[in-house]
Order: structure tokens, then sequence, then C-alpha cells
């Protein structure tokens, strides 16, 4: 997630003060998933303490839109919630500025999810991504949403942001689509023939129908009867074909970008590890192969008490067990400290379109991850997650609520799945090494 900020600093002194300067308030982060570049805004105003302070103008006092959103993000900080929504509401009625709108927007959206009304909070960012250029990834990123985004609500939004339309935008699509092209390079090449072979084949049976009712008419020099149906049938067929092959073309892109969007909300999920560190699946990739067990206590529990009987040759293909039980719900343990990314939450690894300077910066990142990681994890926001696996479940037409296994490759996407839970001796059999070169090439 990409946090940028803007903090106005007074400068002051005991003489008349000067004009006033920003800077950023916090040094500005950068974390991208695949093509998602995320602005999330924060206003901070903090005045230095100056001898001549008691001597500043009225005017200096004055509420604005920038002070609202301030002292809403300070009074969200200590909990007080609601003050902390009045505040957002406040400044959003004081001719605000797009970048302070956005903020009071975006933030009041994060309010209302704290309290748990996601249509509300839906609205505010139905209209932060029409009216306020938010990025989607923004959403899907940031863990003060991780409620929301388990809201049906949420799922909403989501589907909105991928067709996309005036309502809420085309940048979401815009960005799956260029990740679909990457997957399926040549679709673009293959629908461009079809629509040319197809109009090919339209000409030519518009030319060709007269000669057809001619031939049937009789008369003097007629065509060929059974040579000019032989070609309205070509022709036709052609035409039939190509504009099916058409339309089963942007059904499988639909079907991609439906795909897409699933393993995005995946890879931000989050995890705890026996170290008690939280990381999201995103951090993982290149390092573990997640076995996620979704089903009833008894039915998991069992599952992982014989996968423990392979652990060594299990670690060695780099599986983590990652346990959901459905229906557990947890009160989530949340050190508040503003909108944006805990503190102690580890800072995501570099991925596609990131320089080389910070990919190598990242080499010390993951070995950590490597020597904190065991055998299992415990997941954080279990709605969340429950939300994501009935969704995946959907999709392959499988009745939600079911016990399934869900594999992970090391690039994160889904290997495959199935009901019940796993044969952990075909799993060893299945997955090589993650120091084997098949392993190298599925990263």
């Amino acid at each position: 997630m990409a946090a940028q900020a803007l903090h106005q600093q007074w400068l002051c002194f005991s003489s008349n003060p000067i004009p006033t300067t920003k800077r950023p308030w916090l040094p500005a982060r950068t974390t991208t998933l695949n093509l998602f570049q995320i602005h999330k805004k924060h206003i901070s105003l903090i005045p230095c303490s100056s001898s001549s302070s008691t001597s500043q103008s009225p005017e200096a006092n004055t509420e604005t839109a920038e002070s609202c959103v301030n002292l809403g993000l300070q009074l969200f900080s200590k909990g007080r919630v609601k003050d902390a929504l009045v505040q957002f509401e406040t400044a959003l009625n004081l001719d605000p500025n797009p970048i302070e709108a956005q903020a009071a927007l975006y933030n009041k959206a994060c309010c209302h999810a704290y309290r748990g009304e996601g249509r509300k909070a839906a609205d505010c960012l139905r209209t932060c991504l029409r009216e306020y250029d938010l990025k989607f990834g923004t959403i899907l990123n940031d863990p003060d949403l991780a409620s929301f985004r388990a809201l049906p609500e949420y799922k909403e939004l989501q589907e909105e942001a991928r067709i996309g339309g005036e309502d809420i935008g085309y940048s979401f699509r815009r960005d799956l689509k260029l990740i679909s092209e990457v997957q399926a390079p040549f679709r673009g090449v293959r629908r461009f023939f079809y629509v040319a072979f197809s109009a090919a084949a339209g000409i030519s049976t518009f030319f060709t129908v007269p000669r057809l009712f001619r031939a049937l008419a009789g008369g003097d020099g007629p065509p060929d009867l059974l040579e000019t149906a032989g070609n309205v049938a070509i022709n036709v067929g052609g035409f039939i074909v190509l504009v099916a092959l058409f339309f089963w073309e942007n059904k499988k892109e639909e079907e991609q970008l439906a795909q897409i969007t699933r393993d995005e909300s995946l890879s931000r999920l989050p995890l705890r590890l026996s170290t008690n560190r939280v990381v999201e699946l995103v951090q993982l990739r290149d390092t573990v192969r997640p076995v996620i067990l979704a089903g009833k206590k008894e039915t998991v529990n069992a599952s992982m008490q014989q996968a423990s009987r392979f652990r060594t040759d299990l670690l060695l293909r780099g599986v983590l067990l990652v346990p959901v039980i459905w229906g557990e719900v947890r009160a989530p343990q949340i050190e508040k400290k503003g909108f944006g990314t805990s503190s102690k939450a580890a800072t995501a690894l570099p991925s596609i379109g990131e320089d080389f300077e910070k990919r190598t910066q990242s080499i010390t990142t993951k070995s950590k991850l490597k020597a904190e990681i065991r055998f299992k994890a415990e997941i954080v926001s279990p709605e969340e997650w429950q939300s994501w696996i009935r969704d995946q479940q959907k999709s392959e037409g499988v009745t939600p609520g079911e016990d399934v296994y869900i594999i992970l490759r090391l690039d994160g996407r889904v290997r495959r799945s199935g009901k019940g839970m796993p044969d952990w001796q075909q799993i060893l059999q299945e997955l090589p090494p993650v120091e084997a070169l098949l392993s190298k090439l599925e990263r």
C-alpha cells in the first residue's frame, strides 16, 4: 500500500511569522502488487510551539477542512470513532480541495467500517473511486478495512470495480486487464482475427445470397445451384463459428479477470507466524506453498495430525498449513494508531514493477521470514478468510461451507483444490522440493 500524506509545519520566530511550507508528514512508502498503484491521503498539521504563539492572528485558529481531517485522525487513533466521524463530515462541508475531500471521504469510510456500517462505507468509497481517482488497491490493502472486506457490500463494490463504469471508474478494470494480457498475451490477436474473418464472411455472404436467389429462380444463365448453396453455407457457418469464438474469448477473459481479482484478495489475507509476527500472504511468495484447510474443527484437526507425520518431507517442499475453522470468529486484537499499516506489520516484499535496488534490499527481509516460518500459521481475520474461501467455492461449483483444501503455488496463485481434506502422501509425490528446478520454474 502506498501511504502519502501532507504535513504542514508552521515555522515561528520572535519576529513576524514567515509563509508556511509543506513537507511530507510521513516518508513515502511504496508497496505494489502486480500493477496496482495505491494512494492513501492523510493530512496532518502540527504547529510548533513558540514564544510568539500567543500573538497569532484569529485566522490561525479558523476551522478548515485540513484541520478537521487532522483532528479526526487524532480522535480515531484514540478510539473516539464517533467524534472522528463528525470531524470528517465537517471537513466535507468546508469546501475542501480534491485531496482534502478524498482524505475526508476515505477516512470516513474507515470509520463506518469500524462501526460495522458496510453500506455507508461502500457509498463513501464509491464516491472516492468515481470522483477522486482513488485506486481500488488502496481498499484491497488497507488493514483498517479488513472488517469491511468481509461484508457483502465489499463484494458488490469489488464486482462493480471489476466491470467498470461511469459510476465507479475504469482504473481497477484497466489494471486487471493489464495483468490478464500478461497471462494471456495472444488473446487480443485472436480476437482481431475473429473480427476480421467474421467481417470477410459477412461481406461474402452479402454478395453470395443474391446469387443463390438467382440460381433458385432459374432462367437464362443462372449460377450453379449446388456451388452457390455451398458457398453460402460455408460463409454463414464460418460467420457463426467466428462470432461464437469471439464471445467465448470475451467470456474467458471475464472469468480470468474474476480469478485475478480473487488472487489479489487472497494475497492480502493476513497470517500470524509462530513468532507472533503478522504478515500477508504476498510476503510469503517464492518462500512457501500454503495449504489452506477449511472445514469443521474436528476434520481440520484430524488432517493436521496426519500431516504432522510427514512434517519433515512437507517442510522440504515448503508446505505451510493454514487451518480455517468454519464459523470461528475472534475479536480482532489490533493496536489502533491511525489509518494505515500497523507499525508492527511487516513491509511487503517488492513485486512486479519495482526497481532492482528495492528487490536487492528485500533479500534481508525474505531471509528473516524464512527463519520465522514454521509448519503452521494462524489466520488473523477469520471472517475475511472465510469470505474468500466461500467465493472460491462458488467459482469452482462447490457448495459454500463444505470441507475443502486449497493448495497454493510458490507465486501465490491457486495450484489446485478439492473437497474434503488432502491426501498427504499424494501431495508429497506431487510437489517438488523448494530448491528443485521445477520449483524455480513455479516462481
